[in-house]
């Protein structure tokens, strides 16, 4: 093959539908339980989340919610995947050991908003959400209803084993936030006349780049558990979500849906979840009670 424009021009698009073939055919698993917000600057602020939307009686003149104190900012990260294509195997038509790496740079791209979410959502015990606390905490502080006072709620089961999770995920903001900035794009480093890298090298580059961040929504809407999953835990966590309060006291109507498990826990998930019957023999009431979402990220 002759190295000229007509042919690196053909060259790229080559790669970029070997790309867009494993883009396309890769399905994630973070729109399960996080909702993507639209990025237009550096960072985004949260500052709203210090109020759970709920409605109150009408009387009198309406009763102005204001914003929390705390700012609650998730910082836009930038990511990029590169592969160089040796001149010699273009000049010999030596490509065909290329495409396979590009339909995987594709599938890496299209997944790669999983690893931010379940990276994110794994550091929870102790990375902060908007009001201050982690993520999965006991102390979050919420209004007592009749004192006026902040008395401390918890969303999460301490312990030593691997961690499951449940979620409420069927509100407009699910529990973590997808912050797209800028959508993952494949691009070219390949003109003789402008790249350093085929002058020095004799290499054409190609890469994908893109940038995303990983944030907190509301801490109502998760439960995180490292107890053993048990029949008990499981209904422990469900009855704790259903019980939450807003700060006038009344149900927040938040009930699980989908439970989010790893590795080491899928097995028992299922087990409680899906057989007909418990190891006694006895029917199993909780089949088909939470949807359960297995994500090969976590532990």
């Amino acid at each position: 093959m002759i190295i000229n424009q007509q042919s690196l021009d053909d060259l790229f698009r080559g790669f970029s539908r070997a790309y867009q073939h494993g883009f396309d055919d890769t399905k994630p698993h973070w729109p399960s339980i996080a909702t993507m917000i639209p990025s237009s600057t550096r960072e985004n602020s949260y500052a709203w989340l210090g109020k759970f939307p709920k409605l109150r009686e009408w009387i009198g003149s309406r009763t102005y919610e204001t914003m929390q104190t705390r700012r609650y900012t998730v910082l836009n990260r930038k990511f990029e995947g590169t592969i160089e294509v040796d001149a010699d195997d273009i000049a010999d038509d030596n490509l065909g050991i290329y495409a396979p790496l590009f339909t995987e740079m594709g599938r890496a791209a299209a997944a790669h908003p999983d690893e931010l979410i379940f990276e994110h959502l794994a550091n929870a015990f102790e990375a902060e959400c908007y009001d201050g606390q982690p993520f999965f905490d006991t102390d979050h502080p919420v209004l007592d209803p009749q004192t006026r006072k902040e008395v401390s709620v918890s969303n999460m089961q301490a312990g030593a084993n691997p961690a499951w999770y449940l979620m409420d995920t069927r509100r407009a903001l699910k529990p973590l936030i997808y912050q797209k900035r800028r959508d993952y794009r494949f691009v070219r480093k390949d003109d003789p006349k402008t790249s350093d890298r085929v002058f020095d090298k004799d290499k054409y580059a190609y890469g994908v780049d893109g940038r995303a961040a990983a944030g907190f929504g509301f801490w109502q809407m998760a439960y995180g558990s490292k107890q053993e999953l048990t029949k008990e835990t499981l209904r422990a966590a469900r009855t704790a979500m259903k019980e939450l309060k807003s700060d006038e006291g009344r149900p927040l109507g938040i009930v699980p849906n989908i439970i989010v498990v790893g590795n080491s826990n899928s097995d028992r998930a299922r087990d409680l979840l899906l057989a007909e019957r418990e190891a006694s023999g006895a029917t199993n009431t909780d089949r088909g009670l939470l949807e359960i979402v297995e994500i090969p990220h976590l532990a």
